[in-house]
């Protein structure tokens, strides 16, 4: 993998579960310095950088990207020559109950971080101002649903549904307007559902799981029919990686796993597949699915998503290396032979789903 070794990358959101799975890469992989910005809200966990949080070349700082005197002054402190910009409030389900935190954060903070790039990058040299990029993360809710067939392309049409996917959407386009009226360079990507290990436990696979190890109901949405295309968030990284450093400058990147699932099969395969691993189940529990209910939907859901990866398939030569089957299976060992990680913010977040 091209490396450009011995770069300085400056993380936004990097305690979030894709932002610690990027800084786990970029530290484990590759000889680049990494500055991690984070907020630290309920989604953030410093837990998910343990193996790495000693290396010399990881810096943490405990801030938010609205905080515009604090974004420029990292920025003249450590001259990065590439910004991730993954720093977000990304549950809908929140955002539907409170859309403030996530207009704040998801299209504010992304305006200022902006703006104090582009203040950065008009006093670069002429050598430093050709290497450097904004690589701005978002989400394939932007396009809205699908029907029954098609993918997404890079070319689709915005439709976002939730406050979390127009918050989303809006800063996609804020990237762009820099890009074209300061010249800011700018690479974005757009992923499908993400999964793996160190994911907040309101997240489906999470959720899923707890709930079951605690003999609790599996909750599904309306008749669990909702199609996802999942993507491991390991084989999601090194997508972005790939996007940030040789990326066409000015173009978005659709990066998707190629694995279409109802909601129902996903927690159905997770179901079986804790009925092979634990032997000692919950009292009154024979088989796993017979904890599942469901649930009045949430509004404005969205009824099928699906990823066309081959633009950076062909353009940047990545692939995901996991299929869903092999990503669930290593997911779930990882959250069984971790209880500690995530019981601990179940027992302090009492509006885990």
């Amino acid at each position: 993998m091209d490396t450009h070794s011995n770069q300085t990358i400056l993380v936004t959101g990097g305690a979030g579960f894709v932002g610690s799975a990027l800084i786990r890469f970029l530290i484990n992989d590759t000889s680049h310095t990494v500055i991690n910005l984070d907020k630290l809200t309920y989604a953030g966990n410093l837990k998910s950088l343990t193996s790495i949080e000693t290396n010399r070349r990881y810096n943490f700082i405990h801030g938010d990207i609205c905080n515009s005197e604090l974004i420029q002054r990292l920025l003249s402190q450590y001259t990065p020559d590439i910004v991730m910009h993954l720093a977000a409030e990304s549950h809908v389900d929140r955002s539907i109950d409170g859309s403030a935190e996530f207009i704040q954060t998801n299209i504010v903070g992304t305006y200022c971080l902006l703006e104090a790039c582009r203040n950065y990058f008009a006093r670069l040299d002429t050598e430093k101002q050709t290497t450097f990029r904004f690589h701005h993360v978002s989400t394939d809710e932007v396009f809205g649903e699908l029907g029954d067939t098609g993918l997404f392309t890079e070319n689709s049409p915005y439709q976002p549904s939730s406050p979390y996917s127009a918050s989303k959407a809006a800063a996609d386009h804020l990237v762009r307007a820099w890009s074209r009226t300061y010249k800011l360079p700018v690479v974005l990507s757009n992923c499908s559902n993400n999964y793996g290990p160190y994911q907040y436990p309101e997240k489906l696979i999470p959720l899923v799981l707890h709930k079951a190890l605690a003999g609790e109901s599996l909750p599904i949405y309306g008749d669990g029919q909702q199609i996802r295309d999942w993507l491991h968030v390991e084989d999601h990284v090194r997508a972005l990686y790939l996007v940030a450093l040789r990326g066409k400058l000015g173009e978005t990147y659709n990066i998707g796993g190629g694995n279409e699932k109802t909601n129902l099969e996903v927690v159905t395969e997770i179901c079986e597949l804790l009925n092979t691993r634990i032997l000692d189940k919950p009292k009154g529990i024979d088989d796993f699915k017979q904890l599942i209910t469901f649930v009045t939907d949430r509004p404005g859901h969205d009824q099928r998503y699906a990823i066309d990866a081959s633009k950076i398939e062909q353009e940047l030569g990545w692939q995901p290396v996991q299929s869903f089957e092999s990503g669930l299976a290593s997911t779930l060992n990882w959250y069984i032979n971790n209880p500690e990680w995530y019981q601990e913010i179940i027992n302090s977040d009492g509006q885990t789903r």
